[in-house]
């Protein structure tokens, strides 16, 4: 054939796609028993489960141009957020969110103007231009940058920026940083209403997908498989995550990652009637959680509520414990009597993003070789979908010369 893409992520089907548009005969070799890589969503009971807290954002340049967004049915989460902070829980959202929101938003104008106006600054930057960045400069040096209090960034911005980049450093680099931002700002962060695999599966339709395949070498010709099987292909794009296409692809660096453990509860009643995402500074697990159930009813059966719980760059299931006694406090509630029924401890969940780290790496490797991920892009579904287009175009230009 032409093409074997191996791995059936974001990346891979991204690449698979422009190239059989192209007119090229492309397979997907996928090890796992399903597409998506690293978004999936098991159903459990009737609950939807992804592996991970995970969230869509619509306004990402690269999901609006390659996929109908609105086939997904996008359910938005609030734009804002509840905020647990040394005065209070505090709604920071748009008035038209109700009476709670107005007095958050006051309260935390009143106790630090300078900050909302800073904020407010930011905000629209990014909203109407991009912000050119300096690439060596991290997150939480382009928040000092911009004068925004150290008690903001800590109750409010850190535990909501690390349940985004998994990094409670905020050692993200700032072009990052500025990326998620502005795509937050433009449109929010969604879940698809069936959960998030249906983005790869949407991708992968009119694909050859091969399921259970494990490639175990990039031969001369094409690949091997762990069974013994040698596929040949004039190119190979090797679209898995950074640790394995290190392994198939000699030159490829292996990215650092960051961690996640998420905890999935049901509760016999919803412990917050709205989809909000909540963030807590207050403690050093920098909990983020929300009533999934809240933002897609399909997400749960009738009668019922999830609610995911996510401590960013960890990956131990032993804290749920900690994890439930936080979420008491945070939802004033007894939490005692929620079942957990999906824990999902994440070691290799996002690349590491520093400072000074380039926007693109390089996706042809040698003749015939090509690599593909979000460790070669920026770390996102964005990123994904990029690299697996810029593979595919390489691929394309190589084929034709």
């Amino acid at each position: 054939m032409d093409v074997v893409v191996v791995g059936g992520g974001l990346a891979g089907l991204s690449a698979a796609r422009r190239l059989r548009r192209a007119g090229a005969e492309v397979t997907v070799l996928e090890a796992g028993d399903d597409v998506g890589g690293r978004v999936r969503t098991d159903v459990v009971d009737g609950f939807r489960l992804d592996r991970g807290f995970q969230v869509l954002l619509p306004a990402y340049p690269a999901l609006r141009r390659l996929t109908d967004v609105a086939a997904l049915r996008p359910r938005s989460f609030t734009r804002g957020t509840i905020a647990m902070t040394g005065s209070g829980r505090r709604w920071l959202a748009g008035p038209w969110h109700g009476l709670p929101a107005v007095g958050g938003v006051a309260a935390f104008a009143a106790s630090r103007p300078f900050d909302g106006a800073r904020m407010a600054a930011l905000a629209a930057r990014d909203v109407l231009k991009a912000d050119r960045a300096d690439a060596g400069r991290s997150t939480a040096e382009e928040l000092r940058r911009w004068g925004i209090s150290r008690s903001t960034v800590e109750e409010v911005l850190r535990p909501f920026l690390a349940g985004v980049f998994l990094d409670p450093a905020l050692a993200t680099s700032s072009r990052m940083f500025h990326l998620i931002w502005r795509s937050f700002l433009r449109g929010g962060g969604a879940l698809p209403a069936e959960g998030m695999q249906a983005l790869p599966n949407q991708l992968a339709t009119g694909l050859t997908v091969r399921t259970g395949v494990e490639v175990e070498a990039v031969t001369e010709d094409g690949v091997r498989t762990r069974d013994g099987e040698d596929i040949r292909a004039r190119a190979v794009v090797v679209a898995t995550d950074g640790d394995t296409a290190a392994r198939l692809l000699p030159g490829v660096e292996a990215p650092g990652w960051h961690a996640v453990t998420t905890f999935y509860y049901r509760a016999d009643t919803s412990p917050l009637r709205s989809p909000t995402l909540l963030v807590d500074g207050l403690d050093d697990l920098l909990l983020n959680t929300a009533v999934l159930s809240e933002v897609s009813p399909a997400y749960a059966p009738a009668g019922s509520a999830l609610i995911a719980a996510s401590v960013p760059d960890r990956a131990d299931p032993g804290l749920e414990p900690r994890v439930r006694q936080r979420l008491a406090r945070i939802y004033d509630t007894d939490t005692r009597g929620w079942d957990l029924i999906g824990t999902y401890a994440v070691p290799r969940a996002l690349p590491v993003f520093g400072p000074g780290a380039p926007l693109r790496r390089p996706v042809r490797i040698g003749p015939g070789r090509y690599v593909c991920g979000d460790h070669r892009d920026t770390p996102s579904v964005q990123g994904a979908l990029v690299s697996g287009q810029r593979a595919a175009a390489a691929v394309l230009a190589d084929l034709v010369a």
